[in-house]
């Protein structure tokens, strides 16, 4: 029994590595041409500012803004008069298309460059209608053009968000973000968030089990990838009018359950 012990704890070790394997449950690899796929993205519109004072108009329906090309999803920014507004982006949704609760989201993604420019890729609460920051928010990357390289991960609740100053962050340098695609991934489940980029962990977050206003993130979610002109932080030192249009390049989306 003694000789055997090692050996049945290697087939134990192995059995619950088997046990954790994500299943891939949906995915764009944008494999097509055009406009992105209405049956996984609704494309959101307006030039309301969204809460922070942006700049840009986002389109629907316009492969200047959104579209699939050699693989790749573009979401580009550019400088054009649309409605009151001096620059047209897109703001791509999977609300009622896609939400999820737990689970593991990977992104690969190129971001643009240059100050004004702000790209996210984040989470909502798919809860309708949305009390924000209540029913939660997961940014899995965010990237201001001021501050070249620094990729920002953070969590929004009604306890723990920017305007009351308790918000919960933090950033990893990625020098060449702009020149090469990495993988920005949130793990999610029941007990904590662990965001990472190109499967290095730098941002986590736990359910500290005192209610739902420091955890709502037993929602639903649905994914946005967007690129933001200006605003609140984004544009907090001003917008660079020579550098457009920026864009940001995603090769894949995919959620593991």
């Amino acid at each position: 029994m003694k000789k055997l012990f090692p050996f049945l704890f290697i087939l134990l070790l192995l059995g619950c590595k088997q046990s954790k394997q994500w299943n891939l449950a949906w995915s764009d690899e944008f494999n097509y041409k055009g406009l992105p796929d209405t049956s996984k993205w609704t494309a959101e519109t307006g030039s309301h500012g969204w809460g922070n004072n942006e700049w840009q108009y986002y389109t629907a329906g316009r492969q200047e803004n959104a579209r699939v090309e050699n693989g790749n999803l573009i979401i580009e920014a550019r400088k054009e008069k649309w409605d009151s507004s001096n620059y047209t982006s897109a703001r791509l949704i999977s609300k009622g298309k896609g939400d999820w609760q737990y689970g593991k989201i990977e992104v690969s993604a190129r971001l643009p460059k240059g100050i004004g420019t702000w790209p996210a890729i984040w989470m909502l609460g798919s809860t309708t209608p949305l009390k924000w920051p209540d029913d939660g928010e997961i940014d899995i990357m965010e990237h201001v053009g001021y501050n070249q390289g620094f990729i920002h991960a953070s969590v929004h609740c009604k306890k723990y968000y920017h305007v009351i100053g308790t918000q919960k962050t933090d950033t990893i340098e990625v020098k060449d973000c702009s020149e090469k695609f990495h993988i920005y991934s949130v793990e999610w489940n029941k007990d904590s968030l662990n965001i990472a980029m190109d499967g290095n962990v730098y941002f986590r977050f736990g359910n500290e089990h005192t209610g739902y206003d420091a955890w709502p993130f037993d929602n639903k979610m649905h994914l946005l990838l967007n690129v933001a002109v200006g605003g609140n932080w984004g544009g907090q030192k001003g917008v660079d009018s020579t550098i457009w249009p920026q864009r940001m390049e995603i090769d894949y989306v995919r959620v593991y359950q």
